[in-house]
């Protein structure tokens, strides 16, 4: 990709246009960090990069911006351009073609301002941006003010660029941050679930959180999350604090492959828990999985996710305090569970959910692992069913109905428990239930 985003530059520079690196990418390499794309800034105007470049896909070309697909690959490029108003808080009302200079201006912060030549192998720096990349600073651009009311996801952003690489906020920006901090609810749902996408994928993500709820963000944009805090636990099994400690430990305690679903069911696992409190012989907060399940779905919702990712993050959510029951199940039930694709997953909700506890006991966690590891090794997947419905009523003059559905069922719990493994001993069975 690197070599290829050259080629499209030499191309630009050939024909007598500016053309750098520009943004993330400048940033990431000034950081050590390999950068994930190529975007690039020119003086070419579209109308001239259609000419010039093979293939081009003009996502935003009255703002000055294509996407180049060469070789298989796609970058951004996008021409120099000065703003005039966002009377949306997102995109400009006018755009002007300009200069570099110009164009770092109006750009979010410094750091991410920042343009790279690389055939001369010379950074342009305009804003300051190198400075605040060794002072570890998150700045915005000349006003923070107006930076904001231009684009109301600078707001999320500069929470998940002061984590995700250890900065600090210049005092201005922390202080815009604050009071504009009621404008985040403005941003798009698509556009919010991108930037906590990024966010929750991190290792930071418990630190994000921390600044989303001290700037105000967090009661805004996730309210049932605001929710947990100052939400007492029952100090005989939760020494480590109130619901929102012990839901930053669980995120805390993820592995770094963990996936993107898995993620949002540890973040939501307790969610129902500030509307299940109550005291009785202790605090208590029966049925807390289940609600919490339902609060999920309304979160998921108002973000836009997938419905079907939705509904596994809530599977996940709404099981998580039944992970161990397998112990006392038999055998074919219990396979029932092991089968589903998403038990790991559930077993690791729960890992981090007791992780998240002090005091911390895996012993069950460990016991429910190495038995789910056996019994996936004698069946490591769903058995081809023995007799099928149709095959049921032939052989026993049932009509279609909930009895062939309880007969199929039992019929698959016991192909589980491999008391039957073949088609004669499925009838024979079937012969004497029926």
């Amino acid at each position: 990709m690197k070599l290829t985003s050259i080629e499209i530059i030499k191309i630009l520079r050939q024909a007598g246009f500016i053309a750098y690196w520009a943004g993330g990418s400048v940033r990431d390499m000034l950081l050590g960090i390999r950068p994930k794309d190529f975007d690039i800034a020119t003086s070419a105007q579209p109308s001239d990069l259609k000419k010039l470049l093979e293939k081009i896909h003009p996502i935003g070309e009255k703002y000055g911006v294509v996407i180049a697909e060469r070789k298989g690959l796609h970058f951004e490029v996008a021409t120099f351009r000065s703003d005039s108003g966002y009377s949306d808080g997102r995109r400009p009302d006018a755009v002007l073609f300009t200069n570099p200079q110009e164009d770092a201006k109006r750009r979010d912060f410094t750091i991410n301002a920042l343009f790279y030549d690389p055939l001369a192998d010379k950074i342009y720096d305009f804003v300051g941006g190198q400075d605040d990349l060794k002072n570890k600073l998150i700045r915005f651009i000349g006003d923070p003010h107006e930076r904001i009311l231009e684009d109301h996801l600078r707001i999320i952003r500069a929470i998940r660029f002061k984590n995700t690489f250890g900065f600090q906020y210049h005092p201005d920006t922390y202080q815009a941050l604050k009071k504009h901090a009621k404008l985040s609810v403005k941003v798009s749902a698509e556009r919010l679930q991108g930037e906590l996408h990024k966010m929750i994928l991190h290792l930071s993500f418990p630190q994000a959180l921390e600044d989303m709820e001290d700037t105000g963000v967090l009661a805004l944009v996730l309210p049932e999350i605001q929710a947990l805090k100052g939400v007492a636990q029952p100090p005989e099994y939760h020494t480590e604090g109130d619901v929102w400690t012990h839901t930053l430990r669980a995120i805390a305690a993820l592995k770094p492959d963990a996936s993107f679903i898995l993620r949002w069911a540890v973040f939501l696992h307790d969610v129902g828990k500030p509307e299940t409190f109550k005291i009785a012989e202790r605090i208590r907060f029966d049925h807390h999985a289940e609600r919490s399940a339902e609060i999920v779905e309304k979160i998921l919702r108002r973000l836009k996710f997938s419905v079907k990712d939705m509904r596994i993050i809530q599977w996940l959510v709404k099981h998580h305090m039944m992970v161990y029951n397998v112990l006392d199940m038999p055998i074919g039930r219990r396979r029932h569970w092991f089968l589903n694709p998403w038990y790991l997953d559930l077993l690791e909700v729960n890992r981090c959910d007791a992780s998240g506890t002090v005091p911390c006991d895996l012993s069950t966690y460990n016991k429910v692992l190495a038995l789910y590891r056996k019994d996936m090794k004698e069946m490591p997947r769903e058995p081809k069913r023995l007799l099928t419905g149709e095959e049921i009523m032939a052989l026993t003059g049932l009509k279609p109905g909930k009895k062939i559905a309880e007969i199929l069922e039992e019929l698959r719990l016991l192909q589980l428990e491999k008391k039957l493994t073949t088609k004669a001993q499925a009838k024979v069975w079937l012969k004497k239930i029926t």
